[in-house]
């Protein structure tokens, strides 16, 4: 499998104030190295910060590492040029804002023309998210009028926009009721039918068995175990996901 994604020795510190204001440096990720192939599904788990959003930011290009490198493959040159791999990524953050006056079709043809798509293309582009999302009963609304479930419809709608490569997705069915939930599980995996690849961060533990080729586990800003739902299952002796990450957080602890 063609790897369209690799990441190496990626580390992020940052300052926080500890007691009588004294600044205390620490890595909120902390020396990850990982690779995300093509035409798979790669779920982040970990508990509250555990390092999985400053992580998915930094491979969107979204943050800077404070070192290491990210590397992609754009069609059959490895590029590490920021502009080059954030155009060939969607990125979904769990604290994305849209303009609530515009509807979801004017949001997408305005994106469509930041990213130099002409008329005939966002048209085109519109009508077919349209029908991957079932955008069609609210398209023409004020995204301001819209559900929690529509509204994060309408936020994916805008990362596909482009058509990348790679979706990455922080926490896409936060919150959302099990209508909503499923209709983005099944969006993501119609994407991997398509090749596109998926790396998304997820508290839930059924919806990444389900859903994900690979899994990687991280506290504490490391990747305390990544493979298949066979591999880690086999590493760990437990059947269930939620019992694999239990058994290995207790082993770092």
């Amino acid at each position: 499998m063609e790897n369209i994604l690799v990441a190496n020795n990626l580390i992020k510190t940052f300052e926080r104030h500890e007691k009588k204001q004294k600044k205390i440096s620490f890595n909120a990720v902390d020396d990850i190295s990982l690779n995300v192939g093509a035409g798979e599904i790669v779920g982040v788990l970990g508990p509250n910060g555990a390092g999985k959003t400053t992580l998915l930011r930094m491979l969107g290009m979204l943050m800077k590492p404070t070192s290491g490198e990210i590397h992609m493959s754009i069609d059959g040159q490895i590029q590490s040029d920021v502009t080059k791999i954030k155009a060939n990524i969607g990125y979904l953050s769990g604290n994305t804002k849209l303009y609530g006056r515009l509807s979801t079709r004017e949001l997408l043809d305005i994106l469509g023309n930041i990213y130099g798509l002409t008329k005939e293309e966002i048209d085109f582009r519109i009508e077919k998210i349209s029908r991957i999302l079932n955008l069609g009963e609210f398209i023409d609304n004020r995204i301001e009028k819209l559900s929690t479930g529509q509204t994060q419809r309408a936020s994916i709608s805008r990362c596909l926009i482009h058509n990348p490569k790679l979706y990455i997705f922080d926490e896409p069915t936060l919150g959302l009721d099990i209508i909503s939930s499923n209709s983005i599980i099944e969006f993501m995996k119609s994407e991997r039918e398509q090749g596109k690849t998926v790396l998304y961060s997820t508290h839930y533990m059924e919806e990444a068995e389900y859903l994900c080729d690979r899994i990687i586990l991280l506290d504490k800003g490391k990747i305390i175990a990544q493979g298949t739902l066979a591999e880690l299952k086999a590493m760990t002796g437990e059947d269930k996901l939620r019992d694999i990450f239990n058994s290995l957080i207790k082993e770092v602890e």
